[in-house]
């Protein structure tokens, strides 16, 4: 008999939080039982999980008596608040925050990459940032066969990486601009979304770089166990409602051709070669949206380097799924095997 979980959902109310009861029933996770937690606000309402409705409670320090994993989508403040509750009752977090991402005690895991690191955590598991996700697992099963040595990112981040009232944002600033409006009310962003672009993710710091940008910089570092590769990146939101892309430009040890990565990424696990450019074939996030696997494409020798070791590619996968909850439940599989 199949081993059954006690499953909390903490931020369940939220995007991500959805998608996370969503995943749960698709992958047939072995859910016992299922407590959805939000914040006083939002207690109260019912969500559904395999056809039954459940009324989402308080997220308080006693909700998690009994409870076997902690699933956190809430905020990082939320998780430092409740991470002692959660690990002193006996459960395991895994979170969804950049609250302990760094901390040498978490580790921080995408199942495609580094499975083993889950089964040594101390009762919190960090679920990476959700360009960080999208871009290791693209890379990973190249950095194994050819080593990474620099990698350059710009990324093409969707609305919903800020959430569900930023994807609303989007929605009504391109109706209004649609209907003449000359000014737009920016809530969620620090600019206009709509019909715009914005290079500016997270908060900035002293050498000019985002807050964003240098997660995706330790975070990979720290996901493959490296901290000699050298990364550098812009990350940008764009008008996309969901799934979010990246420009990948790979230096590596030794010399790879564009036959060799495309059969390296068609053997991997959590990655589609979408790669036919004579039939305008590559990933979008168009096609990436409600897709468990990231999609990897425009394949192509860089031509900047004359020695065969460096490519360029481009990659999409859907932010809410394997940037978010998927790889959360992902985590949560590797526990209860």
């Amino acid at each position: 008999m199949t081993k059954e979980f006690n499953v909390a959902i903490a931020g369940a109310t939220g995007a991500v939080g959805i998608e996370m009861i969503k995943t749960l029933e698709k992958r047939n996770f072995p859910v016992k039982t299922l407590k959805l937690l939000a914040s006083k606000r939002s207690a109260g309402k019912t969500l559904t999980f395999k056809g039954t409705e459940i009324v989402v409670e308080e997220l308080t320090e006693n909700s998690f008596k009994d409870i076997d994993i902690a699933l956190f989508s809430a905020g990082g403040d939320i998780s430092k608040k409740y991470a002692q509750a959660v690990v002193d009752a006996g459960a395991v977090m895994i979170d969804n925050s950049s609250a302990f991402r760094m901390d040498a005690d978490v580790p921080l895991v995408v199942p495609e990459v580094n499975p083993s690191a889950a089964l040594a955590h101390k009762g919190i598991i960090a679920n990476p940032n959700c360009s960080t996700i999208i871009m290791v697992v693209a890379v990973n099963p190249l950095h194994q066969a050819k080593k990474l040595k620099r990698l350059v990112a710009a990324t093409y981040q969707a609305t919903s990486g800020a959430g569900a009232p930023a994807m609303q944002e989007l929605i009504d600033q391109t109706q209004d601009l649609i209907n003449g409006a000359e000014n737009v009310k920016s809530e969620n962003f620090v600019h206009q979304i709509g019909f715009n672009i914005i290079p500016h993710i997270d908060a900035f710091t002293d050498n000019g770089y985002t807050k964003e940008e240098l997660k995706m910089v330790n975070e990979t570092r720290k996901i493959l166990n490296d901290d000699s590769i050298n990364i550098s990146c812009t990350c940008v939101r764009i008008p996309v409602l969901r799934a979010h892309s990246e420009a990948l430009n790979l230096e590596f040890e030794e010399a790879i051709t564009v036959d060799e990565a495309r059969e390296l990424i068609k053997n991997a696990a959590g990655v589609e070669l979408v790669d036919d450019v004579a039939n305008n074939v590559y990933p979008m996030p168009i096609d990436a949206s409600d897709k468990y696997d990231v999609l990897v494409g425009r394949i192509r020798q860089d031509i900047s380097k004359e020695d065969g070791k460096s490519l360029d590619i481009f990659v999409s996968g859907d932010q809410l799924l394997k940037g978010a909850a998927l790889n959360a439940v992902q985590i949560a599989e590797l526990l209860a095997k």
